[in-house]
Protein backbone atom coordinates (compact mmCIF):
# COMPACT_ATOMS: atom_id res chain seq x y z
CA UNK A 1 0.00 0.00 0.00
CA UNK A 2 3.14 2.70 0.95
CA UNK A 3 3.78 2.20 -2.90
CA UNK A 4 0.01 3.17 -4.11
CA UNK A 5 0.05 6.12 -1.66
CA UNK A 6 3.61 7.48 -2.84
CA UNK A 7 2.58 6.77 -6.45
CA UNK A 8 -0.59 8.75 -5.94
CA UNK A 9 1.12 11.64 -3.95
CA UNK A 10 3.78 12.08 -7.12
CA UNK A 11 0.70 11.69 -9.47
CA UNK A 12 -1.64 13.99 -8.31
CA UNK A 13 0.51 16.36 -6.67
CA UNK A 14 2.58 17.18 -9.82
CA UNK A 15 -1.27 17.36 -11.33
CA UNK A 16 -2.21 20.14 -8.58
CA UNK A 17 0.97 22.66 -9.55
CA UNK A 18 -1.61 24.21 -11.89
CA UNK A 19 -4.19 24.96 -9.45
CA UNK A 20 -1.85 27.02 -7.54
CA UNK A 21 -0.51 29.98 -10.35
CA UNK A 22 2.21 31.27 -8.76
CA UNK A 23 3.98 27.98 -7.85
CA UNK A 24 3.65 27.18 -11.48
CA UNK A 25 4.81 30.39 -12.50
CA UNK A 26 7.93 30.11 -9.94
CA UNK A 27 8.61 26.58 -11.54
CA UNK A 28 8.14 27.57 -14.97
CA UNK A 29 10.41 30.49 -14.29
CA UNK A 30 13.11 28.05 -12.49
CA UNK A 31 13.13 25.66 -15.38
CA UNK A 32 11.71 27.46 -18.33
CA UNK A 33 8.26 26.18 -19.84
CA UNK A 34 10.00 22.91 -21.74
CA UNK A 35 11.99 22.09 -18.37
CA UNK A 36 8.59 22.19 -16.46
CA UNK A 37 6.62 20.20 -18.69
CA UNK A 38 9.89 17.07 -18.74
CA UNK A 39 9.91 17.71 -15.17
CA UNK A 40 5.95 17.19 -15.06
CA UNK A 41 5.86 14.47 -17.61
CA UNK A 42 8.60 12.61 -15.74
CA UNK A 43 7.04 12.95 -12.57
CA UNK A 44 3.44 11.95 -13.42
CA UNK A 45 5.17 8.69 -15.33
CA UNK A 46 6.93 8.07 -11.97
CA UNK A 47 4.07 8.16 -9.79
CA UNK A 48 1.90 6.16 -12.63
CA UNK A 49 3.97 3.13 -12.74
CA UNK A 50 4.15 3.63 -8.95
CA UNK A 51 0.23 3.54 -8.74
CA UNK A 52 -0.11 0.77 -10.76
CA UNK A 53 2.89 -1.42 -9.30
CA UNK A 54 1.48 -0.82 -5.54
CA UNK A 55 -2.18 -1.67 -6.65
CA UNK A 56 -1.09 -4.72 -7.57
CA UNK A 57 0.97 -5.58 -4.64
CA UNK A 58 -2.32 -3.83 -2.50
CA UNK A 59 -4.73 -6.34 -4.17
CA UNK A 60 -2.52 -9.63 -4.49
CA UNK A 61 -1.81 -9.00 -0.86
CA UNK A 62 -5.52 -8.74 -0.36
CA UNK A 63 -6.68 -4.92 1.18
CA UNK A 64 -9.07 -5.05 3.96
CA UNK A 65 -13.00 -5.11 2.30
CA UNK A 66 -14.19 -1.91 3.90
CA UNK A 67 -17.59 -2.41 2.19
CA UNK A 68 -19.69 -5.08 0.04
CA UNK A 69 -20.95 -3.22 -2.69
CA UNK A 70 -24.34 -4.58 -4.20
CA UNK A 71 -24.31 -6.55 -7.55
CA UNK A 72 -26.48 -4.36 -8.96
CA UNK A 73 -24.72 -1.89 -8.94
CA UNK A 74 -22.37 -3.14 -11.93
CA UNK A 75 -25.18 -2.06 -14.31
CA UNK A 76 -25.01 1.49 -13.34
CA UNK A 77 -21.38 1.67 -13.55
CA UNK A 78 -21.52 0.24 -17.61
CA UNK A 79 -23.91 3.23 -17.67
CA UNK A 80 -21.67 6.04 -15.96
CA UNK A 81 -18.00 4.79 -17.39
CA UNK A 82 -20.10 5.12 -21.03
CA UNK A 83 -19.47 8.91 -21.45
CA UNK A 84 -15.77 8.42 -20.20
CA UNK A 85 -13.81 7.72 -23.14
CA UNK A 86 -15.93 10.18 -25.04
CA UNK A 87 -15.00 12.78 -22.79
CA UNK A 88 -11.36 12.03 -22.71
CA UNK A 89 -11.78 12.09 -26.72
CA UNK A 90 -13.24 15.53 -26.44
CA UNK A 91 -10.51 17.13 -24.12
CA UNK A 92 -8.08 16.67 -27.37
CA UNK A 93 -10.32 16.97 -29.90
CA UNK A 94 -12.51 20.13 -29.12
CA UNK A 95 -16.22 20.69 -30.38
CA UNK A 96 -19.49 21.48 -28.66
CA UNK A 97 -19.37 18.81 -25.68
CA UNK A 98 -15.97 20.53 -24.58
CA UNK A 99 -17.87 23.74 -24.63
CA UNK A 100 -20.83 22.30 -22.59
CA UNK A 101 -18.78 20.65 -20.45
CA UNK A 102 -16.02 23.20 -19.46
CA UNK A 103 -13.25 20.34 -18.90
CA UNK A 104 -13.93 17.01 -20.44
CA UNK A 105 -10.61 15.19 -18.92
CA UNK A 106 -11.48 16.29 -15.69
CA UNK A 107 -15.32 15.14 -15.88
CA UNK A 108 -13.94 11.74 -17.27
CA UNK A 109 -11.91 11.07 -14.39
CA UNK A 110 -14.54 12.06 -11.58
CA UNK A 111 -16.67 9.70 -13.34
CA UNK A 112 -14.24 6.95 -13.76
CA UNK A 113 -13.32 7.40 -9.98
CA UNK A 114 -16.96 7.34 -8.20
CA UNK A 115 -18.13 4.64 -10.81
CA UNK A 116 -15.49 2.25 -9.88
CA UNK A 117 -16.15 3.54 -5.86
CA UNK A 118 -19.46 2.13 -6.37
CA UNK A 119 -18.13 -0.87 -6.82
CA UNK A 120 -15.15 -1.62 -5.37
CA UNK A 121 -15.02 -1.70 -1.68
CA UNK A 122 -11.70 -2.82 -0.58
CA UNK A 123 -9.27 -0.54 1.24
CA UNK A 124 -6.65 -0.22 -1.74
CA UNK A 125 -9.48 0.86 -4.01
CA UNK A 126 -11.36 3.31 -2.01
CA UNK A 127 -7.59 4.73 -1.47
CA UNK A 128 -6.94 5.09 -5.44
CA UNK A 129 -10.84 5.72 -6.83
CA UNK A 130 -11.31 7.96 -4.00
CA UNK A 131 -7.93 9.47 -4.50
CA UNK A 132 -8.76 10.29 -8.05
CA UNK A 133 -11.85 11.74 -7.11
CA UNK A 134 -10.63 14.45 -4.36
CA UNK A 135 -8.32 15.10 -7.27
CA UNK A 136 -11.08 15.74 -9.58
CA UNK A 137 -13.57 17.55 -7.70
CA UNK A 138 -10.53 20.37 -6.72
CA UNK A 139 -9.23 20.39 -9.97
CA UNK A 140 -12.82 21.67 -11.60
CA UNK A 141 -13.14 24.15 -8.69
CA UNK A 142 -9.36 25.53 -9.71
CA UNK A 143 -9.79 25.24 -13.13
CA UNK A 144 -13.62 27.09 -12.45
CA UNK A 145 -11.23 30.19 -10.64
CA UNK A 146 -8.94 30.41 -13.13
CA UNK A 147 -11.32 30.55 -15.83
CA UNK A 148 -12.84 33.85 -13.86
CA UNK A 149 -9.59 35.24 -13.84
CA UNK A 150 -8.71 34.90 -16.85
CA UNK A 151 -6.01 32.36 -17.11
CA UNK A 152 -7.63 29.37 -18.37
CA UNK A 153 -9.92 29.66 -21.35
CA UNK A 154 -12.32 26.93 -22.82
CA UNK A 155 -12.70 27.30 -26.61
CA UNK A 156 -15.22 24.80 -28.61
CA UNK A 157 -14.52 23.49 -32.15
CA UNK A 158 -16.52 21.83 -35.19
CA UNK A 159 -18.97 19.64 -34.59
CA UNK A 160 -16.79 17.34 -36.37
CA UNK A 161 -14.61 17.09 -33.47
CA UNK A 162 -17.93 16.18 -31.55
CA UNK A 163 -18.44 13.14 -34.13
CA UNK A 164 -15.29 11.86 -33.66
CA UNK A 165 -15.20 11.83 -30.00
CA UNK A 166 -18.67 10.47 -29.61
CA UNK A 167 -17.95 7.65 -32.56
CA UNK A 168 -14.02 7.07 -31.21
CA UNK A 169 -15.50 7.35 -27.73
CA UNK A 170 -17.64 4.44 -28.24
CA UNK A 171 -15.37 2.42 -29.73
CA UNK A 172 -12.94 2.48 -27.56
CA UNK A 173 -15.50 1.64 -24.85
CA UNK A 174 -16.53 -1.57 -26.59
CA UNK A 175 -12.93 -2.73 -26.77
CA UNK A 176 -12.28 -1.69 -23.29
CA UNK A 177 -15.55 -3.68 -22.02
CA UNK A 178 -15.40 -6.69 -24.42
CA UNK A 179 -11.17 -7.10 -24.01
CA UNK A 180 -9.21 -4.23 -22.51
CA UNK A 181 -10.29 -4.17 -19.14
CA UNK A 182 -9.39 -7.54 -18.54
CA UNK A 183 -5.95 -7.40 -20.32
CA UNK A 184 -5.17 -4.54 -18.44
CA UNK A 185 -6.24 -5.02 -15.39
CA UNK A 186 -7.04 -8.90 -14.67
CA UNK A 187 -10.94 -8.00 -14.26
CA UNK A 188 -13.49 -9.26 -16.51
CA UNK A 189 -16.48 -6.26 -17.04
CA UNK A 190 -18.83 -9.27 -17.57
Amino acid sequence: MTMLIIGLMAFLGVHLVPSMPSLKARLTGTLGANGYRAVHAVIALIGLVLIVWGFGEARAAGAPVLYDPPLFLRHLVHLLMLPVFILLISAYAHGRITRAVRHPMVLAVKLWAFAHLLVNGDLASVVLFGSFLAWGVIARISLARRERAGLVTVAGGPVRNDIIAIVGGLVIYGVFVMKAHIWLIGVPVF
